[in-house]
């Protein structure tokens, strides 16, 4: 007989009902990293809750970093202020700004009450930046000297700080003046110098630096040319703010691209995970639902319109989810591309005639291509090539009309200050869907004669 498979958050269900901390800590560093999340999204609030508790606020943190940022808010929110202090503390300030901001407000006041008055106020300000700006993304952990300092002095400061910069991701170390980044100090250089040495002869001068109002499409292209770890990041008068990751880019990149896709999908109201209350999961997918069975109420009306020519052409029924489905794909292949170019700047709202002509070409082309292929589908199958005259003429009619809704309201709804990820879906499946079924049928209501002959 096989022996019961026993699964990993069944092992950590009876650790917590018997209160075992050095058992729970014990159990998470021995998990895989990637299975850390699948493990805690199983388990309900309050053993959710508990671990977070028993955990020394160093480890609980390093499990909140492994959960979406969704449920680790959830997670934080359930503690008391104090609890919940001492684990975000432990983050470094990206992401413990992440999280207070998507707290309520009442709640985040709190537990910035309970940190430290540099740790809070650095969440403060983080908390006045968008999250797709460099400014959102910087970390406030960096070394920083002023640039009358030497290097003994810098080594001393090290040395001195061990704990608490053993916890900075550090690269370089930043030489400043009033403020402002005047240079940057390669740790290579700073232990091979004389301690007597000015970091004015070490320091290497005018170093690369981003504004903290550059975008996350300016951040992937800096970093795409440049082979860093991290780039200072100044204000407006060149005062040295924080520093932006490599990884904390690349992270924010991803995230972007999974909530344009989950917005494409109709899934609105932010992140949803199987984890979250049943009311708000239904809520976020009905206020696309909902809207999306009206539009397809209008074109389905087109149908109604036209019932006798349906019937007295059964065959027409066949090509109508055809043409339909080819048409939307080639629409939504336009919308791809646009909100690909807005997103690199290669195209803005003001772009809309070239944009309009490039996809008539191209969809004329494929078209024409399309049309034949189903008219030879039509003709071959009842033999009819009326059939695949009007069948051909309005995949082919329809393929223009798709590209080119597709390719302009991505930037209509950008200059509209809209997501065009939210809504390029919809509205083009219901103008692809609606003129289809009125092209066919308005074409095949003029050729009936011949189509049932």
């Amino acid at each position: 007989m096989a022996e019961p498979v026993t699964r990993p958050w069944d092992e950590l269900e009876g650790l917590i009902r018997a209160r075992d901390a050095a058992g729970i800590a014990r159990f998470f560093a021995e998990l895989p990293p990637g299975e850390i999340a699948r493990v805690i999204a199983r388990l309900d609030e309050d053993e959710q809750t508990h671990i977070l508790r028993e955990l020394k606020p160093a480890h609980a943190a390093g499990l909140v970093g492994q959960v979406p940022d969704t449920q680790a808010v959830a997670m934080i929110g359930r503690l008391e202020p104090p609890e919940a202090a001492a684990i975000l503390e432990t983050l470094p300030s990206n992401e413990r700004a992440d999280l207070l901001t998507s707290i309520a407000p009442p709640e985040a006041e709190a537990i910035l009450a309970e940190m430290a008055p540099e740790k809070a106020d650095a969440v403060r300000e983080l908390a006045r930046y968008a999250p797709d700006v460099t400014g959102g993304l910087m970390v406030k952990e960096f070394l920083a000297y002023p640039l009358d300092r030497t290097v003994a002095d810098v080594v001393d400061d090290l040395r001195r700080n061990v704990e608490r910069y053993k916890r900075y991701d550090v690269q370089y170390a930043y030489v400043t003046e009033d403020g402002r980044l005047v240079g940057v100090l390669r740790l290579r250089d700073l232990l091979l110098a004389a301690p007597a040495t000015p970091l004015s002869r070490v320091a290497l001068p005018d170093p690369v630096r981003l504004r903290d109002d550059a975008t996350l499409d300016e951040l992937r292209e800096f970093f795409r040319r440049h082979a860093y770890f991290g780039v200072p990041v100044v204000d407006r008068e060149g005062r040295l703010l924080g520093v932006v990751r490599r990884s904390a880019v690349k992270e924010a990149l991803a995230e972007r691209t999974a909530e344009d896709y989950l917005k494409s999908q109709g899934i609105v109201g932010g992140e949803e995970l199987r984890t979250m209350p049943l009311l708000t999961r239904s809520r976020r997918r009905l206020s696309w639902l909902t809207v999306n069975i009206l539009l397809n109420v209008v074109a389905a009306s087109v149908i109604a319109v036209y019932q006798d020519t349906l019937s007295a052409v059964i065959a027409l029924a066949v090509f109508l989810p055809i043409i339909s489905d080819m048409s939307g794909c080639s629409g939504n292949q336009a919308v791809a591309v646009s909100i690909r170019e807005l997103t690199l700047g290669l195209v803005r709202p003001v772009d809309m005639l070239r944009v309009w002509l490039k996809e008539i070409a191209v969809g004329s082309f494929n078209g024409l291509i399309l049309g034949l292929l189903v008219a030879g589908v039509a003709v071959l199958w009842k033999g009819n090539v009326w059939l695949g005259v009007v069948v051909g003429a309005a995949m082919a009619v329809n393929t223009v009309v798709a590209v080119t809704v597709g390719g302009l309201v991505p930037l209509v709804l950008r200059r509209m200050r809209m997501d065009p990820a939210l809504a390029s879906g919809p509205i083009l499946t219901t103008i692809t869907d609606l003129c289809g079924f009125l092209l066919i049928l308005g074409l095949a209501t003029q050729f009936l004669p011949r189509l049932t002959a």
